[in-house]
């Protein structure tokens, strides 16, 4: 297990996913990666999380979801590199969700297109 809490829960969902189960258990959570799972919840690659009275435990529901990966190095990104970060690790021009970390918190890549501000990249899924 390394470090970086949201990798390691990514790949946990990936597995998962790619193991057929439908409920996956995450024992190492941050207020980041609570961050991104509703992210992924309003997207529909999560259909419910829960977590536990300490914090420190998810129990994730998977949706419709083919991929998740975090995206290392995190590089930081101004509003005009979105796009090309967005071919690069999106299957097609509208399939798929980055998300980025901005100074009004993390925005999905439609957001930071609309609101033409920068930041660093954290995730995508599809």
């Amino acid at each position: 297990m390394s470090q970086d809490v949201v990798a390691d829960g990514l790949n946990m969902i990936r597995n998962a996913k790619k193991a057929k189960e439908k409920v996956v258990t995450i024992h190492r959570i941050s207020k980041l990666f609570i961050e991104i799972l509703k992210i992924m919840k309003q997207k529909g690659a999560v259909e419910r999380y829960k977590l536990d009275k300490s914090g420190k435990t998810a129990e994730i529901t998977l949706g419709e979801l083919i991929e998740c990966k975090a995206i290392k190095p995190r590089f930081s990104v101004d509003k005009d590199d979105v796009k090309k970060y967005r071919r690069r690790y999106l299957p097609a021009k509208n399939i798929g969700t980055m998300i980025i970390s901005t100074n009004k918190g993390l925005m999905t890549h439609e957001e930071v297109e609309k609101e033409q501000i920068g930041g660093c990249l954290i995730a995508y899924f599809y």
